[in-house]
């Protein structure tokens, strides 16, 4: 019996053995089933929200009828997620004058002032299956 508990307790110590969870994104608010809906989740606050240039974050893209996105594989830590409904679908957040003309959308659901949230208005915790709900706004 003692070599089989040493035996869990060497395979949860081996490099890649680290525990990972699950992160649901549940959106709501989008205003038709034209286009994408696009999600981008990060660690890092220096890349939020657009993710360009960090390597660790994860980004995905579902049809703008599917409102429910999953990531597999997380590791425990503080994360923030932007969204983005991409109605004409040309993989970006359209503008006028500096004013969205689609949907956008962030964890925790922050206020938004002139231009995106900081980090920290939309971080939250993973330490286990976690889920979050995140309003679309429009602005146009």
């Amino acid at each position: 019996m003692r070599r089989l508990g040493a035996a869990l307790i060497l395979v949860a110590l081996l490099p890649g053995a680290s525990p990972t969870t699950r992160l649901d994104v549940d959106v709501s608010g989008v205003r038709s089933d034209k286009g994408m809906i696009r999600v981008c989740l990060t660690a890092d606050p220096e890349n939020f929200p657009n993710c360009v240039d960090d390597a660790r974050a994860s980004t995905k893209s579902v049809p703008a009828r599917q409102h429910g996105i999953g990531f597999d594989a997380l590791p425990p830590g503080r994360y923030a997620v932007a969204v983005i409904h991409d109605e004409n679908g040309n993989a970006k957040l359209d503008t006028f004058a500096g004013i969205p003309r689609e949907g956008f959308g962030f964890s925790q659901n922050p206020a938004i002032r002139f231009g995106p949230p900081k980090f920290s208005a939309a971080r939250f915790e993973i330490t286990g299956p976690t889920r979050q709900q995140v309003r679309m706004k429009y602005m146009l």
